[in-house]
């Protein structure tokens, strides 16, 4: 009874994986505050993530996050999951400006650095119209420990130019923390006019082999039914990182089907569906018995192979 017991635990004992998400708010301003049913909707889909990057925010009193991470602590009944946010500056060229803002659960994962790119590359000023404000996660329960995000919300017209630049805020990075994990993800308006197929031979992040692109080009990341486009993108760099992706956890959150909302309600929230991947639970005791019933196995093998 005590081996079905030990046996059942070792191959189906659930383990917790850590949801990474990224989602296009579209002109989260003091218009969308005002509109609870449409906060309401962007609190469920916030909810469902561990990390979730928002952009767009242009609210100018810096209030977005404050209210957002209220919403999220009083949603739960009885014990309140604890929520924090990070946002970066105001930026953006002339009188527009936007925000990226990351909220996370501090159970899981707290911040170990921020770094608001200067965007000052001698001969190469001002390549982004919204500088990546990249935030150094710690992630002490999965299976990678640490790991940088880079969020990108491109202007869709120098869309080719702004995702090849995102190489080198890569390599800025990696001179500055000890760091060899990288998620690069956000609205990079990545397909259909903005980024034709002759040019991905021009995007460093495409052709290098060291990226892996997880939303494919073929993929819809918008709410219209009248567009197909990947605009929304993820992307992950280190072997660390990468291998600890989970299988089949690549997804686009159509919130407008989940929620059995009309496309007019949902295009009230935002014209971009979330897209979202997962990293592995940190291996426990359960692994440790798995990798010593393989090592037992091996050696049987190996002594068999011998005799």
């Amino acid at each position: 009874m005590l081996l079905f017991v030990l046996f059942s635990l070792f191959y189906f004992s659930p383990s917790l994986s850590l949801k990474i998400c990224s989602f296009n708010v579209r002109s989260f301003g003091e218009a969308k505050i005002a509109r609870p049913e449409v906060v309401d909707v962007v609190v469920k889909i916030i909810a469902r993530c561990d990390i979730m990057l928002l952009m767009e925010i242009k609210e100018a009193k810096n209030r977005t996050c404050p209210l957002l991470v209220e919403k999220l602590s009083g949603q739960t009944k009885g014990q309140k999951e604890q929520y924090s946010c990070v946002v970066s500056g105001r930026l953006g060229r002339k009188t527009y400006k936007e925000q990226y803002a990351f909220i996370y659960r501090q159970n899981l994962v707290s911040v170990k650095q921020t770094y608001q790119y200067p965007d000052t590359q001698p001969g190469d000023e001002d390549a982004f119209s919204r500088e990546p404000f990249v935030v150094w996660f710690q992630s002490p329960k999965t299976a990678v420990k640490e790991f940088a995000v880079v969020p990108l919300h491109t202007t869709p017209e120098m869309a080719v130019r702004e995702i090849d630049e995102l190489y080198d805020v890569y390599l800025d990075v990696r001179q500055r923390w000890d760091t060899k994990n990288f998620v690069f993800m956000g609205d990079f308006n990545a397909g259909c006019s903005y980024v034709p197929k002759k040019h991905w031979k021009n995007i460093r992040l495409r052709t290098y082999s060291e990226f892996a692109w997880l939303i494919g080009d073929k993929n819809d990341t918008t709410v219209k039914n009248s567009t197909s486009c990947p605009y929304d993108r993820i992307v992950v760099s280190g072997e660390q990182l990468s291998q600890a992706v989970m299988p089949h956890s690549v997804n686009i959150f159509d919130f407008q089907a989940a929620f059995q909302m009309t496309e007019e309600q949902a295009l009230g929230v935002s014209d971009h569906f979330p897209v979202e991947f997962e990293l592995k639970a940190k291996g426990g005791f359960f692994d440790w018995l798995k990798s010593k019933f393989s090592k037992k196995r091996r050696g049987r093998k190996n002594r068999q192979a011998k005799s």
